[in-house]
C-alpha cells in the first residue's frame, strides 16, 4: 500500500513536494491544504483535492505523513506543533539557533498525540548536518566549516518579506572566497561568522514605505543578518522578476583534521552541493524523510526526530537486499 502524503501550503516548497511525490513509486498525494481560497489554487496533479487548511483535522485518518511547507520565521514554529497533534508531520525548519526550542515544542505535541514528527529536514539543516556528524566522529581532532552559496536562501528571503512595507525580496548568501580557499587547503583557520559569508538583499518596497527603516530592520534581524556584512538594494518588481527569478543555491561542508602519533597527517573532508533549484532539492529530501517517518511510526517510534535519528536505509524505497547488492 502506498504512503499517503498531504501537503500543507502550496508555494515553492509545496509544488516541489508534489513533484517529488509524483516521482516516488511507493507514495501518492492525498490532498493539498492551503490558507488561500482553495478554488484559486491550481496544482499539477489531477484528481487530488485542494482543501482549506481549516478542514485539515477532518483528514487526520486519511494521511500517513503531512509535509508542512511554511516558512521558518513565523509559520513553522506555530504550524508544526499544531499539526503534530493530528498527523505524523515533517518540516524544513532552518533557523539553526532555534532548533532546540522548536524540537522541544514539537516533541511535546507529537508525544501527547502518539505521532512521529521530523523537523529541520533539507540540506542545511539536513544533509549537511549528517556530514558534520560523520566527519566529527571520524576526525575527532579537527575543525568544522560550513559555507553556503552563492545562492538564494528561501528562509532569509521569506524573513525579509515579513517586514512591514516589503512587497517582495530575494536574498543571496555569498561565501568569502579567501576563507573558502584557506579551509580547502587545510590551513585550519579560525573564522568568525562575518569572515565566512556576506549577504546581499534585493528588496521591492511598497509605495511610500520607509526604506531606511526596512534596511535597518533587515541588518539588525537576529539569527538572519545581524552577524553578517549585509548589503540591501531597493529595486523595482520588474528588475526582481527579470534579474533574480532563479532559485539556485548550494554550499560546502568541511572537516579539517589530523591523525598520527605527532598529528603529522592532515586530512580534509569536503561535501558539496550545487543546486539548480533550492526548493526542489529541499523537497526531494523532505519526501525521502517522509518515507522514513512512516516506517519509524509503523515500528512504534513516537515523538520528534531529526535527520540524525534516521537509519540511512529507511530513506530508500529499495529493500535491504537491493541496497547491499548495489549501493553498499
Amino acid at each position: 500500500m502506498k504512503t499517503k502524503i498531504g501537503i500543507m501550503g502550496y508555494g515553492n516548497l509545496g509544488r516541489g513536494v508534489e513533484l517529488a511525490v509524483n516521482e516516488a513509486p511507493d507514495m501518492e498525494l492525498a490532498a493539498v491544504f492551503t490558507r488561500r481560497d482553495p478554488e484559486k489554487v491550481t496544482i499539477l496533479s489531477k484528481d487530488v483535492p485542494v482543501v482549506s487548511a481549516d478542514e485539515a483535522p477532518a483528514w487526520k485518518d486519511r494521511i500517513d505523513v503531512l509535509i508542512i511547507c511554511g516558512g521558518s520565521a513565523t509559520d513553522l514554529p506555530a504550524q508544526t506543533p499544531k499539526y503534530a497533534q493530528m498527523f505524523n508531520v515533517i518540516d524544513s525548519f532552518d533557523t539553526h539557533a532555534r532548533i532546540p526550542e522548536h524540537f522541544a515544542n514539537v516533541d511535546a505535541a507529537a508525544l501527547s498525540a502518539g505521532k512521529i514528527a521530523m523537523i529541520s529536514v533539507g540540506w542545511d539543516p539536513g544533509m549537511f548536518s549528517l556530514n558534520r556528524v560523520y566527519a566529527n566522529a571520524i576526525l575527532p581532532d579537527g575543525s568544522d566549516y560550513t559555507f553556503w552559496g552563492k545562492g538564494i536562501s528561501q528562509g532569509h528571503s521569506d524573513a525579509i518579506r515579513r517586514i512591514e512595507g516589503v512587497k517582495n525580496a530575494k536574498q543571496y548568501t555569498i561565501p568569502v572566497e579567501k576563507a573558502l580557499e584557506s579551509v580547502r587547503s587545510g590551513e585550519n583557520p579560525v573564522l568568525t561568522t562575518r569572515d565566512k559569508h556576506t549577504r546581499e538583499c534585493f528588496v521591492v518596497a511598497e509605495e511610500g514605505a520607509d526604506l531606511e527603516r526596512i534596511e535597518r530592520e533587515i541588518k539588525e534581524m537576529p539569527n538572519y543578518f545581524s552577524d553578517y556584512d549585509t548589503t540591501v538594494h531597493f529595486i523595482s518588481e520588474e528588475e526582481l522578476l527579470r534579474d533574480h527569478a532563479g532559485m539556485a543555491h548550494g554550499g560546502f561542508v568541511f572537516r579539517s583534521g589530523r591523525t598520527g602519533e605527532n598529528k603529522e597527517h592532515k586530512h580534509v573532508i569536503e561535501y558539496s552541493l550545487k543546486l539548480d533549484s533550492n526548493p526542489e532539492f529541499t523537497t526531494s529530501v523532505l519526501v525521502a524523510y517522509a518515507r522514513a517517518a512512516k516506517r519509524m511510526y509503523d515500528e512504534g517510534m513516537r515523538g520528534c526526530k531529526t535527520v540524525l535519528d534516521v537509519p540511512p536505509a529507511y530513506l530508500s524505497e529499495k529493500s535491504g537486499e537491493e541496497l547491499r547488492a548495489h549501493l553498499l
